[in-house]
C-alpha cells in the first residue's frame, strides 16, 4: 500500500508541475493533478472490460 500511495503522490506532483510549467497556474495545476488520475481510473476500467470481452486476456494466457 505504501508505494501506490508513493506512486499517487509521484503521479500527483507529475501533473501538477507540468501543467504548471506550461500554464503558470496554480489553480488549473491543482485541477488537474486531481481531475487527471480520476479520468485515468475510468479510461483503465472501461479498458479492462473491452479487453475481457474480445478475449484477448484469455488468448495471451494460452
Amino acid at each position: 500500500m505504501a508505494k501506490t500511495a508513493s506512486f499517487a503522490a509521484v503521479h500527483f506532483t507529475v501533473g501538477f508541475s507540468v501543467v504548471y510549467a506550461m500554464t503558470g497556474s496554480l489553480a488549473i495545476g491543482g485541477m488537474v493533478a486531481l481531475v487527471e488520475p480520476a479520468c485515468n481510473t475510468v479510461a483503465y476500467a472501461i479498458h479492462e472490460k473491452v479487453w475481457e470481452r474480445f478475449g484477448i486476456a484469455k488468448a495471451e494466457a494460452a
